[in-house]
């Protein structure tokens, strides 16, 4: 019998590399996006079954996307992967952008979560909710969006705990990924400074891998790369110290930038 997944945020970036690689494993998938015309044109060029609009702060769109993809099989895996990254200090951020954030990255991963809690068969199913490095820690610069995904983890790890039998939750936690979205932040920007003073940034493919390879294990959270994780829990419990290295660290991430520019 074939297996059906559905991937939010799915016609680009990590969304559409994750679609690809279950497609490439046979489950039948759906990809959902706010931009409805590149989800279908995504689908139609990696085989997934169907790609629908969806905007993930509404909860009828995740029901939706779940009756699709059960038209095509049974639901075992769900990744929520949509997501915004308004980059800036708290005080910077206008109110538009930070409920953009807390509508989109909490509560459209709340609303997946609960439509694939509700709609996984007696089988059970997995859901990877792609959340951030910055979710670990303090990462000035990005104060909203870290203070949204580290929910995202903490909404993970409860909702794993209380999960019936079958069912495992997933939050994948990675570093800085080479996408439009780290693209379009503020290039002068704190956060962007530090995120590119961690080392080379991530690759759309090494982040999706870890995401699927998170189906079927019972790893609750996995940081992408690993060591990257333990630094940033360590910079949690020292946060004072945090506030007086971010400067050096963003003059690390600004020759960072300057050398991938010119390369």
């Amino acid at each position: 019998m074939q297996t059906s997944c559905v991937v939010t945020g799915g016609a680009r970036g990590i969304g559409r590399g994750i679609a690809e690689l279950m497609v490439a494993r046979g489950h039948a998938v759906v990809i959902g996006d706010l931009d409805g015309w590149a989800a279908a044109a995504t689908a139609a060029e990696i085989g997934a079954v169907a790609g629908l609009a969806q905007d993930v702060r509404d909860p009828a769109s995740h029901v939706l996307v779940a009756e699709e993809a059960a038209r095509h099989g049974a639901l075992t895996s769900w990744f929520n992967n949509a997501g915004v990254g308004d980059d800036g200090t708290l005080a910077s951020l206008s109110e538009q952008q930070v409920r953009r954030l807390v509508e989109v990255n909490l509560l459209g991963t709340t609303w997946g979560t609960r439509a694939a809690l509700a709609a996984f068969g007696p089988a059970g199913g997995d859901v990877v909710n792609v959340a951030s490095l910055s979710g670990l820690g303090p990462v000035p610069g990005y104060s909203m969006y870290a203070a949204t995904k580290a929910a995202v983890v903490s909404l993970s790890a409860s909702v794993n705990a209380e999960a019936p039998r079958g069912v495992r939750v997933h939050a994948l936690c990675p570093d800085g990924v080479d996408t439009a979205m780290l693209a379009a932040q503020d290039p002068d920007g704190l956060g962007s400074q530090l995120t590119h003073s961690g080392g080379p940034i991530l690759g759309v493919a090494e982040v999706a891998e870890a995401a699927v390879a998170l189906v079927g294990s019972r790893r609750v959270v996995r940081t992408v790369p690993g060591w990257r994780g333990a630094v940033v829990r360590g910079a949690a419990l020292a946060p004072g110290v945090t506030q007086h290295a971010a400067s050096l660290f963003a003059a690390q991430g600004r020759r960072a930038m300057r050398r991938r520019s010119a390369s």
